[in-house]
C-alpha cells in the first residue's frame, strides 16, 4: 500500500502529487474481503482509508478469466489486486482518514495536518508525543464516511456557536478515566464549552442535533463528494466491522468455460469476434486463426475455435439477472448452470482442466437416507469479485435495502478479484421425501417464524431504501428447503472439520435452492494448500457419507444449550434462527452465505414437541 498525500497547491491551482512511499502490504485475497476499497485500515501509528480502483496500477497481465460472472456483473473483465510489493508500479493507494487526530499529552484535537509532524511520522510538533487517530468516524447507508464532528457535537449540544469577534475555538479531548463509558470522554473548546460523547451511538444522534450527511467519499477524494444525501449518518467506532462490508459476488468455472480451448480462446476474443460475428471470408478467417497459434502444437481444429467463439458470443447476448442486488441467489441462473453441472459430472477431462466432478465408486444403496445423489468434485476454480460495499448496513442478496457504495468516481470495466482452486462434495436432497415434508402442518408452522421475521425485516430497510419501493411488496424468499439444506450444510461443516481434519473457517458452503433444485456443494477454495489435500472429497463416497451423516444427527440431536436453544423462537441477527447457536451449528462468517442466518436444527430431527418436523426422523 502507498500514501496518496495532497500537497499545497502552486498557485491557487488544484494540484496533486502522489507519493509512493510504501507503508505495508496485506494479501490479495484480502483486498476483496477486509481490506478493499473504502475499508479503514491502521498501518502503525496512522490510519488510512483504501483509495478507489481507478488510482489503481493494473494492467492486462492481472487478467482474471471467468465470463459467466463478468456477463452477470456487467463489466469487460476482472483484475487481481496489485501485490504488496510488486516489481514494477506502485500498489494500491491509500489516502490519510481520519483526519482528526489527537495528541495524548497536550490533549489537542484538530487535523493531521496542523500538528506539524515531520514528513513520514505521526508526531505534535508542539511536545512530540505520538499522536492517535480519531476513535469516531460518521458513516451513514449510502456508504459515505466522515469525520466525527466534534465541534458540532460541543456547540449545538450546548448553545449556539458565540458571534463574538476574536473567540477562538480550538478543541481539546479528555479522558476523565472514571468509568469505561463514553461519559468519560469529553471534548472541550476553548471558548468555554465542553461534552461528553455519551448518546453519540444513538441511531438518530446527529439527526437530532441538526447534523446531515456530508456526502464525503474520502476513498476518492475531495472531488467524490455526493451532494443532496437525505440518510441520517451514524457514529461508528473506526475499527467497527460496520465500518465496512463487502459486497462479494463468485462463481465456479464450469464447462465449458473451465476448458482449455475456452481459455486459450479468450486471449484472441476481441479479435476472433468481429470476424466471425462479421461472416468474413474463410480465407481470411483462417488466415487470422494461424496468427493467433491457437492452432500450433494444440488438437484443436479450426472448427472448435470458431465453435468456442460462438459460445462465448452466445453468453454475451443473453440477457443478465435482472435484480444485481434483490434476487434471491441460490435460485439465479448463475448457480442453476452450476447445479446442472454438479448433478451429471465430466464426461471427458483435460490435464489443465478447472472442473472435475464425478460420481463415487461404490454401490449408490449405500447412500444414507435421505440423500437422493452425491457427487466428488475433485478440481474446482473458484472466482471471487468484490462488487461493491456498504456501511452500517450488512449487504444482504435478499434485502431490497442494501445501498451499495462506488469502488471509483467513473464506472470502470473491470472489478478486482482473485482466484482460487480446491476440492469439495455435491449433496441433493431426495425430491420425494423432500415434497412431503414441506407439506408437513408442523414443518409449515415452524419455518413460518422465521419467514414472518424476515419479511418484517425486509419490509424495515424497505422504508429505508431510496429505490422507491412499496414496502408491502416485499416478501421473505426464504422457503421450508432452504433452511434444512443450509442448516444440513452447516452441521456437516462442523462434522467434517473433526473428521477430515480441515478447520471450519476452511471449507465453505453454495446452496442450490428453488422448486426444482435442492443441493449443496460444501468445498474447501482457499488460497493455500488447505484447500486442495483430498480429504474433503473423500468424504463423498457413499459408505463415509453415510457414516458422518449419521454422525452429525447424532450430534445436532442435543445442544450442550439445551433447552433454551432448542425451544428458542427467534435468535440470532434480527431474530432468523430457531434453534441454532454456537454450540451445535453456527460456523465462522467465512463459511457461511447468510451470516449465519435461516438455520434451525429442528428440522433435521424435529423438536421434542413435533418429531414430524424432522426431515431425517424415520419414524414420520
Amino acid at each position: 500500500m502507498k500514501e496518496r498525500r495532497q500537497r499545497r497547491p502552486r498557485r491557487r491551482e488544484n494540484t496533486a502529487e502522489a507519493s509512493r512511499t510504501p507503508l505495508g502490504g496485506v494479501r490479495r485475497t484480502q483486498m476483496i474481503t477486509t481490506y478493499g476499497v473504502g475499508a479503514l485500515v491502521a498501518i502503525d501509528e496512522k490510519s488510512y482509508v483504501v483509495s478507489g480502483i481507478d488510482s489503481w496500477k493494473v494492467d492486462d497481465s492481472t487478467a482474471i478469466f471467468e465470463p459467466r460472472l463478468q456477463h452477470w456483473l456487467g463489466v469487460q473483465g476482472f483484475r487481481l489486486p496489485p501485490a504488496s510489493n510488486p516489481p514494477v508500479g506502485d500498489g494500491v493507494r491509500v489516502r490519510l482518514f481520519p483526519e482528526m487526530y489527537s495528541c495524548p499529552k497536550c490533549h489537542e484535537l484538530k487535523r493531521f495536518r496542523e500538528f506539524g509532524s515531520p514528513r513520514g511520522k505521526s508526531l505534535c510538533g508542539a511536545c512530540e508525543e505520538s499522536l492517535s487517530p480519531s476513535r469516531f468516524v460518521v458513516a451513514c447507508e449510502n456508504g459515505h464516511l466522515d469525520d466525527f464532528p466534534y465541534f458540532a457535537w460541543v456547540h449545538k449540544r450546548t448553545s449556539p456557536v458565540s458571534s463574538e469577534t476574536g473567540v477562538r475555538h480550538e478543541l481539546s479531548l479528555h479522558s476523565t478515566g472514571r468509568t469505561a463509558s463514553l461519559r468519560s470522554v469529553v471534548v472541550r473548546c476553548s471558548c468555554g464549552k465542553k461534552a461528553s460523547l455519551e448518546g453519540a451511538f444513538g441511531g438518530g444522534a446527529m439527526q437530532a442535533l441538526g447534523i446531515s450527511c456530508s456526502g464525503r467519499r474520502p476513498w476518492l477524494g475531495a472531488e467524490g463528494v455526493e451532494v443532496g444525501c437525505t440518510s441520517a449518518p451514524r457514529t461508528l467506532q473506526r475499527g467497527s466491522s460496520a465500518a465496512w462490508f463487502p459486497l462479494n459476488r463468485s462463481a465456479l468455472s464450469i464447462p465449458p468455460w473451465s476448458a482449455t480451448l475456452q481459455k486459450r480462446v479468450h486471449d484472441h476474443y476481441g479479435v476472433l469476434e468481429p470476424l466471425i460475428a462479421g461472416k468474413v471470408d474463410d480465407a481470411l478467417l483462417d488466415k487470422v486463426i494461424e496468427g493467433t497459434g491457437l492452432l500450433q502444437g494444440s488438437l484443436f481444429t479450426r472448427q472448435e475455435i470458431v465453435n468456442a467463439v460462438r459460445q462465448r458470443m452466445e453468453l454475451a447476448n443473453t440477457e443478465p439477472e435482472s435484480e444485481a442486488y434483490g434476487g434471491f441467489e441460490p435460485a439465479e441462473r448463475l448457480r442453476r448452470e452450476e447445479y446442472e453441472q454438479l448433478m451429471f459430472g465430466t464426461a471427458e477431462l483435460e490435464r489443465d482442466q478447472d472442473f472435475e466432478c464425478v460420481k463415487p465408486e461404490g454401490d449408490r444403496a449405500a447412500l444414507p437416507f435421505g440423500i437422493e445423489r452425491s457427487m466428488q468434485v475433485k478440481r474446482l476454480r473458484e472466482v471471487r469479485a468484490l462488487q461493491a460495499f456498504t456501511r452500517v448496513q450488512a449487504p444482504d442478496v435478499m434485502s431490497p435495502g442494501t445501498q451499495p457504495a462506488a469502488l471509483a468516481l467513473e464506472a470502470q470495466d473491470w472489478l478486482p478479484a482473485v482466484e482460487v482452486s480446491g476440492e469439495g462434495v455435491f449433496l441433493t436432497l431426495d425430491n420425494d421425501l423432500l415434497h412431503s415434508w414441506e407439506r408437513r402442518p408442523g414443518t409449515v408452522q415452524r419455518m413460518d417464524r422465521i419467514r414472518r421475521e424476515h419479511t418484517r425485516v425486509l419490509r424495515s430497510l424497505a422504508r429505508k431504501s431510496s429505490s422507491g419501493r412499496k414496502d408491502e411488496a416485499v416478501d421473505s424468499p426464504i422457503t421450508p428447503r432452504y433452511v434444512l439444506l443450509h442448516t444440513l450444510a452447516h452441521i456437516l461443516i462442523n462434522e467434517w472439520s473433526l473428521g477430515a481434519g480441515y478447520p471450519a473457517a476452511s471449507l465453505r458452503e453454495r446452496l442450490y435452492v428453488s422448486d426444482d433444485m435442492a443441493g449443496m456443494l460444501i468445498y474447501t477454495a482457499t488460497s493455500d494448500s488447505a484447500g486442495s489435500l483430498g480429504g474433503v472429497v473423500a468424504q463423498g463416497e457413499y459408505k463415509q457419507l453415510r457414516a458422518t451423516l449419521e454422525s452429525a444427527l447424532n450430534r445436532a440431536a442435543w445442544c450442550s444449550q439445551d433447552p433454551p436453544c432448542m425451544e428458542s423462537e427467534a435468535s440470532g441477527v434480527n431474530g432468523l434462527n430457531l434453534a441454532a447457536c454456537y454450540a451445535c451449528v453456527l460456523l465462522p462468517e467465512t463459511s457461511c452465505e447468510t451470516n449465519n442466518s435461516f438455520l434451525d436444527r429442528g428440522v433435521l430431527l424435529g423438536t421434542p414437541e413435533d418429531s414430524s418436523v424432522g426431515f431425517f426422523n424415520r419414524d414420520n
